[in-house]
């Protein structure tokens, strides 16, 4: 196969990814959210159990009038959705579905790229909240700065903990040195992980900077349209992004019970789902954390668990 077709057909698989995951991330909240909650969710659009809600909500965002306040500063207000989408699709192309070739572009150094690329979502956020020229805007984004710039150092060193346990930064490497044991050994900093990671996609109980009772949807408060269903998108992405990359990192990627290679694709899909479904569960279990609740979290809990790991991982690298 020719290397530009090869490279073509990887990258439409890559943005096929990118634009049904998320629906089917965001259906499934919808009825796990109704479930848990006692009531139907949405039933009517598409027949059963109204599987195409999301496909209708879409339509209807398309539909709607496009509105750029007359106060804004129009090439950024209107630049910040393609910015806050943008490194999800990034990242998606260096997460290993499976062994082998089944990652769009592998790279040595993929945990880097991928925690790089991860925290450019700050910008979108700042790029929205100064270019609307609203003070819920700007409110909800200096929250967000303050929470995104926070939380990327748990980010980082708990997902260095596995990377020296690995002894590689490439994502596949990591899943190839997994161990089954690694469940209990890096469990406080898949901990770290996953709750650094929901701040950092701001879904409940992190969504301070977005808290419609106080700021009006903070940062989106004057974004309609397909814009506002941009960013409603990058937050789908960014559950996937968030889930496919504890998979990776924590539970062993594709590396399932039966020892299958041919299987490992449905493995990590799998696992995916799995940890996308927690994260639902977390929105419907746990009310919004306050600010200074959000910030005591990061600096109290989460840096000196993340460190504390990072210390046990070198010294049993040392020893061994």
């Amino acid at each position: 196969m020719p290397l530009w077709l090869e490279l073509t057909l990887r990258i439409a698989a890559v943005v096929g990814a990118f634009l049904t995951l998320p629906l089917i991330v965001g259906q499934t909240e919808h009825k796990v959210m109704a479930h848990m909650q006692g009531r139907l969710g949405p039933m009517y659009a598409g027949g059963f159990h109204g599987w195409a809600q999301l496909i209708a909500d879409g339509l209807k965002f398309v539909q709607k009038e496009d509105i750029t306040p007359r106060a804004a500063d129009r090439p950024v207000f209107r630049l910040a959705p393609v910015v806050a989408l943008l490194p999800y699709l990034l990242v998606l192309l260096v997460i290993p579905l499976g062994p082998g070739d089944l990652v769009a572009q592998p790279l040595d150094i993929g945990l880097f790229f991928v925690l790089a690329v991860v925290g450019v979502g700050v910008v979108a956020v700042l790029m929205s909240a100064w270019a609307s020229a609203n003070k819920y805007s700007l409110l909800g984004g200096l929250r967000a700065a303050a929470q995104l710039l926070g939380y990327e150092l748990p980010l980082v060193l708990s997902a260095a903990s596995v990377a020296m346990a690995a002894g590689t930064l490439s994502l596949s490497g990591i899943v190839e040195a997994w161990q089954p044991w690694w469940l209990l050994w890096q469990a406080p900093a898949m901990a770290v992980f996953f709750v650094a990671g929901l701040a950092e996609i701001r879904r409940p109980p992190f969504d301070m900077p977005v808290a419609d009772s106080e700021l009006v949807f903070g940062y989106m408060t004057e974004y309609t349209g397909l814009r506002f269903a941009f960013f409603l998108l990058a937050e789908y992405v960014g559950i996937v992004v968030i889930a496919a990359l504890t998979t990776v990192l924590f539970l062993g990627g594709w590396q399932g019970p039966f020892g299958d290679a041919h299987l490992g694709w449905l493995w990590t899909l799998l696992k995916v789902f799995a940890v996308a479904f927690v994260v639902i569960w977390l929105r419907v279990s746990y009310p919004r954390l306050r600010e200074d609740q959000l910030q005591r979290l990061c600096w109290l809990v989460l840096v000196p668990v993340s460190l504390g790991q990072l210390v046990l991982t070198a010294a049993v690298r040392v020893a061994l």
